[in-house]
């Protein structure tokens, strides 16, 4: 794929060394060439497949997704719950309120639940940026530990006959939230266009600073003090990166770019990806809007399994990939 962007590569370049004339052996001049590269890419990236995802979601109106999720083999819908959530919001705040539709609705509580746990950690904002950053291998095999996390979850929580530890009064309170069937190409693709640009806006800041501050690792951070602490032959550190991750907020735009920077400068590459998978599925100010909907003792159980299965996705990751 990198072919396709080598224009880009160019423009960066030039751009770094005859406009702004940085010296070319600079750590500034490494720094700003990788941001607008970067930046470039990743923004058109994120354009065209949020476009063509926006596209297929306007199939799926509330009696078709109800549907869907009530086949007789209950893991079946916890996988087709998940395959959704990768269509649909990017980040927790945006999915509470399909999960709270999916629940209203009569979805079984484990099969909304893998839905919430896939919607931020694999939508297509993060397969994209994964694809563009390092390819279809690692994007593939992040896809398929998302999707085993978030069937295998929802799966357990299920079985556990969980329901009464849902705030009742909020669900009650609340309305489906559905988006609108469309009933031409014409409709869909301007939701589409509506939609690619109301996303954009609401992560571009969140790229930007992410690339920034993965251009200056980029330039500026010696390889061998992060391979010290984070190389894969230790064994410590993946639970330090969820634990890392867990005070953090931000969606896979801004985290993404930084985990690039990472894995280039000697980081492993389940090291990086189990502090992605924290920050965007299983963080702290997640836990606090979830509190909005379930008690504690339910929030304390999904980040368990959850964090447990991140935990073994990083050592996957560093085994497979080392």
């Amino acid at each position: 794929m990198d072919f396709l962007f080598s224009p880009i590569k160019l423009l960066a370049e030039w751009l770094t060394l005859s406009v702004f004339g940085l010296a070319a052996s600079s750590h500034l001049a490494e720094a700003i060439s990788f941001f607008i590269f970067d930046t470039i890419k990743i923004l058109i990236l994120l354009a065209v497949i949020v476009f063509a995802v926006s596209i297929i979601r306007t199939f799926f109106p509330p009696q078709k997704i109800r549907a869907l999720l009530s086949h007789k083999f209950s893991i079946f819908n916890n996988f087709l719950a998940a395959l959704l959530g990768i269509v649909t919001p990017f980040c927790t705040c945006s999915a509470i309120p399909l999960f709270v539709g999916f629940v209203q609705a009569g979805v079984p509580l484990g099969v909304t639940f893998s839905f919430l746990i896939a919607s931020p950690m694999i939508n297509e904002i993060a397969i994209v940026l994964l694809l563009g950053l390092f390819g279809w291998q690692v994007a593939g095999l992040y896809i398929l530990s998302g999707l085993l996390i978030s069937v295998l979850a929802g799966f357990l929580l299920g079985k556990m006959n969980l329901e009464n530890q849902l705030e009742a009064e909020f669900f009650a309170n609340s309305k489906l939230t559905f988006s609108a069937k469309m009933n031409s190409w014409l409709s869909r693709v301007k939701y589409a266009q509506h939609y690619t640009i109301d996303i954009v806006k609401k992560v571009w800041l969140y790229l930007i600073i992410g690339i920034a501050i993965g251009a200056f690792i980029h330039g500026y951070v010696p390889t061998d003090f992060l391979v010290s602490y984070a190389g894969a032959d230790k064994w410590y550190a993946v639970p330090l990166a969820v634990l890392a991750g867990i005070p953090l907020y931000s969606n896979a735009a801004g985290v993404a770019p930084l985990i690039s920077v990472l894995v280039q400068k000697g980081v492993a590459m389940g090291t990086a990806l189990a502090f992605m998978m924290a920050v965007v599925g299983l963080s702290l100010p997640e836990f606090l809007i979830l509190k909005k909907v379930m008690k504690i003792k339910l929030i304390i159980i999904f980040a368990s399994i959850v964090g447990l299965g991140i935990l073994l996705t990083g050592y996957l990751f560093n085994f497979v990939l080392k």
